[in-house]
């Protein structure tokens, strides 16, 4: 059998408009809109939750993270006016992960970047990845992006060399010197674009000069709205950037997107294009309403740690030559528990039902196949977030989406292929629909046993 290798890239806060193959004017990403113009583009992809850890645990195990029990950005506590509920602050090494069934399938398997799945005892070794290169606690770059790194599982660079440079010059490594008997499973996974916001100077003065010609330099971005709900921001208002003019955000896509471009470059010189399957996407939305707020994911609304759609709408491109038709589009939703199952079926190996249980292949999809059906997509964050959001659960269910936010119970209903945007809830002139998707929700709810936040007994106002 002649399985394909698979190259999954994994980008950090990438926002669904991040990207001028998804509309945006102010960030150029010629060589990630090579791989769209090469392979299909997902209008309706999601992450797992709007934080990264639980989303980076969905991609591996192929389960919700109610169903894991991965909830929360590991590190993260928070309250105001609930006590959020308890996680799991580890990717348990009960879970057989995507990893593993690769391995085993005859998979030579690497993991390059950002792990933040647990500590030493949990880092990717231990969940069948063969290496390991830059996989620690640490959920960002905490001596920044510009060596020395000081990270484990990093040796630092010369003084200045940029990361994001760096873990693209080890997969290329990696990609050279590989076993030529084996194919291989590539776990890119980028700290860009993760704050802290830090980049070249020579690309932030690129679009310092890009954002003067188009007068977006003369344009207050941020909007001020009220404080922040949870406990330790409370005396800091949320602050929502409504343009994308940001330089060295700018900046920090414009030098991915180069790294992307050297990796396919080498999968050229190494005659591997033809049989690589590539994955690009995010693990949760782009950092729009607190932290510097770096970036704006208009039309969508709010960004990470929100439960709208900003925060969990992801770009999704798939390329696959010879099996993923040229330049399509797909409309349907799918979520980050799809990719574990989708990528046995890409590998020729047998599913493991028991293991991926909340994912669903999407390969009917990526061969433009009609017999692709799914129900509800689900999701559970019963915390605050950094950036604003409250804690809640939410189901999607074909083109409209239901909201519950557990501070006061309300709910929320869109009409998603209506109201992209999420500006007019339905739920009170659909009273009918809002009740089964709230029904739906409760039943998966106590299905995985999630857990929900409870109240704070010390909580003023």
């Amino acid at each position: 059998m002649n399985q394909p290798n698979i190259l999954f890239i994994l980008i950090d806060d990438m926002g669904w408009k991040d990207l001028s193959c998804y509309g945006s004017k102010f960030y150029e990403t010629p060589n990630i809109d090579k791989l769209a113009k090469n392979g299909m583009i997902f209008t309706d992809a999601y992450a797992a939750c709007p934080v990264c850890s639980p989303t980076r645990a969905s991609i591996l195990t192929g389960k919700y993270p109610a169903t894991i029990g991965v909830t929360d950005w590991i590190g993260a506590h928070t309250k105001g006016k609930l006590i959020d509920a308890p996680y799991i602050d580890h990717l348990p090494l009960s879970e057989y992960s995507l990893a593993n069934a690769l391995k085993n399938g005859g998979y030579v398997t690497w993991h390059v970047g950002k792990w933040h799945l647990g500590t030493k005892e949990y880092y990717p070794e231990k969940h069948g990845f063969d290496v390991n290169i830059g996989g620690c606690h640490w959920g960002c770059p905490k001596n920044g992006y510009f060596s020395p790194y000081n990270m484990e599982n990093l040796t630092n660079g010369l003084n200045g060399e940029y990361l994001t440079d760096r873990l693209t010059n080890e997969a290329i490594h990696l990609i050279k010197n590989r076993d030529l008997h084996k194919p291989f499973f590539m776990h890119l996974s980028h700290y860009t674009v993760h704050t802290p916001l830090e980049a070249k100077e020579s690309d932030i003065q690129y679009y310092q000069e890009k954002a003067n010609k188009m007068k977006l330099d003369q344009i207050d971005p941020f909007v001020e709205g009220d404080f922040h709900p949870c406990e330790h921001k409370r005396h800091i208002r949320i602050k929502r950037r409504t343009i994308q003019s940001d330089p060295t955000y700018a900046a920090m896509i414009g030098n991915l997107d180069e790294n992307i471009g050297r990796i396919m470059t080498c999968l050229d010189e190494q005659g591997l294009s033809e049989n690589t399957l590539i994955v690009f996407t995010s693990d949760n939305g782009g950092l729009a309403t607190s932290e510097g707020s770096p970036t704006c994911n208009n039309p969508l609304n709010e960004g990470k740690g929100w439960m709208y759609e900003g925060g969990i709408r992801e770009p999704l491109i798939i390329l696959w030559p010879k099996v993923v038709p040229k330049g399509s589009i797909c409309h349907e939703p799918v979520t980050s528990p799809d990719f574990y199952p989708t990528l046995l079926e890409v590998a020729g190996l047998n599913l493991i039902p028991s293991q991926h249980l909340d994912g669903i292949s999407i390969m009917p999809l990526l061969q433009k196949k009609n017999n692709f059906e799914r129900g509800p997509i689900f999701w559970h964050y019963p915390h605050y977030g950094n950036q604003g959001g409250t804690p809640g659960s939410s189901v999607r269910h074909g083109q409209y989406k239901l909201i519950e936010f557990f501070e006061d119970c309300r709910l929320e209903l869109y009409d998603l292929h209506n109201d992209l945007s999420e500006t007019q809830d339905i739920s009170d002139t659909q009273p009918q629909l809002t009740k089964a998707l709230h029904k739906k929700l409760q039943d998966w709810r106590q299905s995985v046993e999630a857990l929900i936040p409870q109240a704070n007994p010390n909580f003023h106002p």
